[in-house]
């Protein structure tokens, strides 16, 4: 089994002069491999390399990193990792060489038996959400901004405003997260666990999506 560790919670905030503050959720995996996800911005390198150290890790021990998506939130510590294969969305290399994996035609990239990616288009159109059973067995979906925080599962708005590039998209792949995760870490918020109720929510929004857009 793997464990999934979050290293920063990320937040997001729209400030008064209709600027976004924001940084992203970073999240270590350990177990068969050593796996980050989504390496926040350029700035934030040092906090990277300390978050590591207190795991007694440094990057040359990381064997993936995985970007759930290209916003520069995102990768902004990617290159420390030399030695690691590289998933940014739904492109995955290692120094000059491409991968070629069809996650375009919904194929999910097994890393081994444990974690998974899985493409979840929605937010950008190459997103990718991270799949663990963790330790407990339990499903932890890493989504990146499939799912900006808790909050935006009451609130469509707070994901729609922060933006979505297939909102039709984004409606189905909340909902089929929701259905196999037992938790979620999102992509500006802390972890949550999901519920009967929320699952459900999810469910009617995409259902009510559906019907919007069948009756235009």
């Amino acid at each position: 089994m793997s464990k999934v560790i979050v290293l920063y919670d990320g937040y997001s905030k729209i400030d008064g002069n209709d600027e976004m503050i924001a940084n992203c959720t970073c999240t270590l995996i350990t177990g068969l491999h050593n796996i980050i996800v989504d390496t926040m911005t350029a700035w934030d390198s040092e906090k990277v390399l300390v978050a590591l150290q207190k795991h007694n890790l440094v990057p040359d021990d990381i064997h993936y990193v995985i970007s759930t998506h290209g916003h520069s939130d995102h990768i902004g510590n990617n290159n420390l990792f030399l030695k690691a294969k590289h998933i940014v969305g739904f492109s995955i290399s290692h120094k000059d060489k491409y991968f070629m994996f069809p996650f375009d035609k919904g194929e999910e990239y097994i890393i081994n038996n444990t974690v998974k990616v899985i493409p979840t288009p929605g937010h950008t159109l190459c997103d990718v959400t991270v799949l663990v059973t963790s330790t407990s067995k339990e499903q932890i979906a890493i989504t990146g901004d499939l799912f900006e925080k808790y909050e935006d599962i009451e609130d469509s708005n707070i994901w729609l405003e922060a933006g979505s590039e297939n909102q039709s998209q984004q409606f189905r792949n909340r909902s089929k997260i929701a259905d196999i995760a037992d938790w979620i870490i999102p992509g500006h918020g802390p972890i949550f666990k999901i519920s009967k109720e929320s699952r459900q929510t999810l469910q009617n929004q995409f259902h009510e999506n559906l019907l919007r857009i069948n009756s235009i």
